[in-house]
């Protein structure tokens, strides 16, 4: 029988990390997953998954802490690294909100990497990484080689996509400079079933469009995936010896009325968002790096029925007198750019 194979994912109680790490043990593998404080409620789901009491072991560690970090990477062959902030409010303060965690914890999870001599470290990024390029042709899918424009990025306030480019570069870059085998991921919008009990910044975005509520939309073109495809993907990266820099994992589009006009198909009974506004639409994604490696996606329909489905049965679509529904602001920005 072969050893058991195992491997760290870093914010492990996260909406992606979540589904990765049930994937993770429903292959075999044992996981090490980092938590600010394992005993907080809303990571008791990972020690419900199967095969958790035997093949889960989790940590607490802060990735801006080098040495909280180290007993969790210790003896893994790979690593998976989620961990970063994802900001639902206005960014007041940069540095301390965003920037701090995300440079500063993928630099430090990139040294104990070299350190522990890791075999392969899967890096998460973002499509906020690749999307925001204005001299990018439109009419040419926008590929890996498409980076998003740190500086137009600034301006806009937009210090969710700056944290994701700036870590990115750093993680490639390391690669060059170490040895290091690293691989990135840009996922876009990710919906899907939760299986933590909060509710992510992206699954706010898709309630609020079925909800609705005072915030203008545009009618610009989105990227969407399931979070089940995007933890597929990591692992995929992640045993592919032949993977390498970064990919792309967008594999459906779709702007803001065709997407209020698929979910009314489906589900006639809500308000949805009717506040739209016709824009330019941009040059759209392509992830056919992703698929030559076998990566083979689901239909956006069966994503967004599951992710109805689960808001449905945890009360999210019901409305609070009082407190109408809001889109977060990360999304109010993407809305403008």
């Amino acid at each position: 029988m072969a050893p058991q194979r195992l491997v760290c994912v870093t914010g492990g109680g996260g909406f992606i990390a979540s589904w990765l790490v049930k994937l993770l043990l429903s292959r075999g593998y044992a996981v090490h997953a980092t938590l600010r404080d394992p005993s907080d409620p809303k990571n008791a789901h990972l020690k419900e998954l199967e095969k958790a009491p035997e093949n889960l072991h989790l940590f607490k560690a802060d990735v801006l802490d080098y040495y909280t970090l180290t007993p969790a990477v210790e003896g893994c062959e790979g690593i998976f690294h989620l961990a970063t902030p994802v900001p639902e409010d206005k960014v007041v303060d940069p540095e301390s909100e965003v920037l701090d965690t995300a440079l500063k914890g993928t630099l430090n999870v990139l040294k104990i990497c070299s350190a522990a001599k890791v075999h392969k470290l899967v890096v998460m990024s973002s499509n906020a990484a690749v999307d925001f390029n204005l001299n990018w042709p439109q009419d040419i899918m926008k590929d890996e080689s498409c980076w998003s424009d740190k500086e137009f990025c600034k301006e806009n306030g937009d210090w969710y996509a700056v944290t994701k480019i700036t870590a990115e570069q750093i993680a490639l870059e390391y690669v060059v400079e170490n040895g290091l085998n690293v691989v990135t991921l840009c996922p876009p919008l990710v919906f899907g079933p939760l299986l933590q009990p909060t509710v992510n910044t992206s699954s706010k975005f898709l309630i609020y469009v079925i909800k609705g509520g005072p915030d203008v939309m545009n009618n610009r073109l989105w990227h969407v995936v399931d979070v089940r495809d995007v933890a597929d993907a990591l692992l995929l990266l992640y045993e592919k010896k032949e993977s390498s820099g970064r990919y792309i994992c967008s594999p459906n589009h779709i702007c803001t009325k065709d997407l209020v006009a698929l979910l009314k198909k489906m589900y006639p009974e809500y308000s949805y968002v009717n506040n739209i506004l016709d824009v330019d639409q941009k040059a759209s994604l392509t992830c056919q790096k992703l698929l030559d490696l076998g990566w083979e996606p689901r239909k956006l329909e069966e994503t967004l029925s599951d992710s109805v489905e689960c808001y449905e049965k945890a009360g999210l679509l019901r409305g609070v007198d009082g407190h109408p529904c809001r889109l977060p602001h990360l999304f109010r920005l993407a809305c403008d750019q």
